[in-house]
């Protein structure tokens, strides 16, 4: 059972919904840790002015870069280029929806290339970071 996580807005409230996806093909899903989720207004976006970051240093982005599984800004990144990580091992933090969610290594390898820099808004599917 693969739920997809969707947030919809209906006469300008926002809501955040999980549906079973049935019949067809499902595509892999990223690992992230579970966040509770019901059907439930949206609480008001806060902008915050973020600290700069220093530029990462990366490989361009490719098809075997680990995406973002949801809208939300990049509050920390937990790996450097070059860094050694095991299946599982949080690497990145995510803040959607006032949660933090972490972004786990899927498998065990070498960082070679973070795509983001911690403050940076990302959507589903933008390249966050690619192990080798």
């Amino acid at each position: 059972m693969a739920l997809r996580k969707f947030e919809i807005t209906v006469d300008g409230e926002k809501y955040l919904v999980e549906m079973e996806e049935i019949g067809g093909v499902t595509p892999a899903a990223p690992v992230v840790a579970p966040a509770p989720a019901a059907v439930a207004p949206a609480a008001p976006v806060v902008e915050e002015t973020p600290a700069p970051a220093a530029p990462v240093a990366s490989a361009p982005a490719g098809a075997d870069a680990i995406t973002a599984p949801m809208p939300g800004t990049i509050l920390k990144v937990l790996v450097n280029v070059g860094d050694a990580v095991t299946a599982n091992q949080p690497i990145m933090i995510l803040e959607a929806m006032k949660m933090e969610n972490e972004i786990v290594a899927p498998q065990a390898g070498t960082v070679t290339g973070i795509h983001v820099n911690q403050g940076e808004m990302v959507q589903p599917g933008d390249a966050l970071i690619t192990i080798a």
